[in-house]
């Protein structure tokens, strides 16, 4: 059973920058594509980075040029890079293990970035 734990998230100004991590257990995260989603106070879950097996990218467009999705199957983990911080960037982050080949869909915790001054 894959498990994801994120860490990473805390408070940090406007502007400022931070990275969050996603440690999965199991084997088959080389084979999966991930992805970071966040849900704000009082809003639903949404999309924010995909990152295939391969390693290709994608974003959402309220953190194009502003965040980065990479992985390292050797540590069986995923980053996002979270620059130029802005308030409507608080929220929980939550990453996820898309499913395939029977292997269900795995969501972490979460972990909470809060962005203010």
């Amino acid at each position: 059973q894959v498990q994801l734990v994120e860490s990473g998230g805390g408070l940090v100004q406007p502007g400022g920058s931070l990275r969050l991590s996603c440690a999965a257990s199991g084997s088959i995260f080389s084979d999966a594509a991930m992805g970071w989603y966040r849900q704000a106070p009082g809003k639903e879950r949404e999309w924010v980075a995909l990152i295939g097996s391969g390693g290709s990218t994608n974003y959402a467009d309220s953190v194009k040029g502003r965040f980065t999705i990479s992985r390292d199957n050797a540590k069986n983990t995923v980053y996002l890079q979270m620059n130029s911080l802005e308030p409507e960037d608080t929220a929980v982050y939550y990453c996820k293990l898309f499913g395939f080949s029977g292997h269900p869909e795995v969501w972490g915790q979460g972990t909470l970035v809060t962005v203010s001054s």
